[in-house]
């Protein structure tokens, strides 16, 4: 089996080669942590997004929404706390000149300490087959108590660090653990100090503070000022929610891992306006809806799992993050996080502006508390290439393989493919296109007469297109056509009048909410 470094070599290998992803102006030798959406990636992008809208707009009466500007004035950021808190801790190393962010190094360190105790319980499995305790045997083996216990110490002393300010403890944690470059190993490092995340600019011709603009690093904030104007003129009543797809840009000390964490990303956030009391209620709905959000795509629910946050950012009483497993480890996918009042309120007391709702049922007018969904629409689309992307033997011959990305039908980039028995004939390629002329208005359909019927099988099956229709010379006698499945390789003889109705059932997105 493919170690996961192996796969996730194969996975960006494979956007690139099929259309999905490019390196951002790759030929001036490409810019860090920016990547460009190919033909491909794009459909498959804007799929996600439809779907994310539709389940949280279109099948929710009291869910609205909008689509709030880049640029906000800057007191928008004094107030959200990023301006003075919006930081992520540095450290250099003397030697590399590397810059990296101190916390993912040790929480590199606690990986390292967690997967030493699981090899323990994998090898402990095999030798001790099906009596194997492996409850038991966690709390009481030494190495893996010590190897957990190691990790959970890290880990509460980072929280703790970072929590107060305390850039030494956080060196001294460094040290402790012999964390060193990982690509050096030189352990050389320079004091850990804070960086502010947000990329600014100028408005206009006004130089200095006066006009100063960020671009925003997060789309909340638009929803937020918007409270008063979309309550408004929907007439929402509490509670309600406002969804928002939208562009962030976040200046990362250390950006890596292909799209998983970028300078310039894309946000699908909905901000759920609740009355004060019932955050936990809807805390508590919210997790449960937006899993089964992810586990509908036929995701299994071993790859996904919830993770409490110990630190909690400024704003939150609680927060949990969906996380995905990737071939680099379990990691955020999505949050969902409780921020109280702090937003409307910290925007009512800068702006001087009332950002209250009247309560008809109480007659009385307060602050609503917020809970809040959060997913980055590039994490969700390298989550679904990292689950999608499979190598099949064909048939009984080992040498026979294929690539094949089985993704959801609904979100497939191209839902079907037309192609002609045999190019050279005129007969075929005029029927075939005619069917493709039909089919294009109903569904993102593809033609395609480039090479021999079993590499433009395998074309489509690459970039996940989950139904072939074939024209061949039984076509032109009956009107039929043979209608292939990606996943099964199964071929079924349909009418071409039928073929429409066919695959508009299996490709529909409605499937998804079954």
């Amino acid at each position: 089996m493919s170690q996961p470094v192996d796969l996730f070599k194969k996975l960006t290998s494979h956007c690139k080669e099929y259309g999905f992803i490019y390196q951002s102006s790759e030929i001036y030798d490409g810019l860090s942590a920016v990547y460009d959406y190919g033909p491909y990636g794009v459909e498959l992008k804007n799929n996600i997004k439809q779907y994310w809208w539709m389940a949280m707009v279109q099948m929710h009466e009291n869910i609205v929404g909008i689509d709030a500007a880049i640029f906000m004035h800057p007191k928008t950021w004094k107030a959200s706390g990023h301006v003075d808190a919006f930081n992520d801790p540095l450290v250099d190393n003397k030697d590399s000149k590397k810059r990296y962010r101190a916390d993912q190094l040790i929480e590199g360190a606690m990986d390292k300490m967690l997967e030493k105790a699981e090899k323990e319980v994998e090898k402990a499995k095999k030798r001790f087959g099906d009596s194997f305790d492996e409850t038991l045997y966690r709390q009481t083996n030494d190495r893996v108590v010590k190897y957990t216990e190691q990790a959970s110490e890290a880990n509460r002393r980072m929280n703790e660090a970072l929590k107060t300010g305390d850039m030494a403890a956080l060196k001294a944690l460094i040290e402790e653990l012999e964390i060193a470059d990982p690509e050096t190993g030189s352990r050389n490092w320079t004091d850990v100090r804070m960086f502010n995340l947000m990329f600014n600019t100028q408005l206009g011709n006004i130089a200095g503070e006066e006009g100063k603009l960020y671009l925003r690093p997060e789309t909340a904030q638009g929803i937020f000022v918007n409270f008063l104007n979309v309550q408004k003129t929907t007439r929402q009543k509490l509670p309600f929610g406002i969804a928002q797809i939208g562009k962030a840009f976040r200046n990362e000390i250390v950006a890596r891992q292909f799209i998983f964490r970028m300078r310039e990303f894309e946000q699908m956030e909905m901000q759920f306006f609740i009355k004060p009391g019932t955050q936990q209620e809807w805390y508590d709905y919210w997790k449960q809806a937006r899993l089964k959000w992810h586990l509908a795509l036929g995701t299994p629910a071993e790859k996904l799992r919830f993770h409490d946050h110990e630190n909690l950012a400024h704003y939150a009483d609680a927060a949990v993050d969906i996380q995905f497993q990737f071939p680099f480890g379990f990691k955020e996918l999505e949050g969902i996080h409780s921020r109280t009042d702090f937003d409307l309120s910290s925007h009512q007391d800068l702006s001087n502006k009332k950002l209250q709702y009247f309560d008809p049922e109480t007659n009385e007018n307060y602050v609503p508390y917020v809970l809040e969904t959060s997913i980055g629409c590039d994490r969700m689309f390298l989550a679904l290439m990292s689950h999608a992307l499979q190598e099949e033997v064909v048939g009984d011959d080992e040498g026979n393989t294929r690539d094949v990305l089985k993704l959801h039908p609904a979100l497939a980039p191209v839902k079907c493919a037309v192609m002609p028995l045999k190019r050279n004939e005129p007969a075929l390629v005029d029927k075939a296109k005619a069917i493709f002329n039909q089919l294009k208005f109903s569904f993102q359909c593809q033609y395609d007469d480039t090479g021999s019927i079993g590499k433009l099988y395998r074309r489509q099956d690459a970039i996940g297109t989950p139904y072939c229709i074939t024209v061949d010379f039984e076509t032109l006698e009956n009107d039929t056509v043979t209608v292939r499945e990606r996943d099964s390789m199964v071929q079924e003889r349909v009418s071409i009048d039928k073929v429409a109705g066919i695959v508009q059932e299996r490709v529909d997105m409605k499937q998804l909410f079954v």
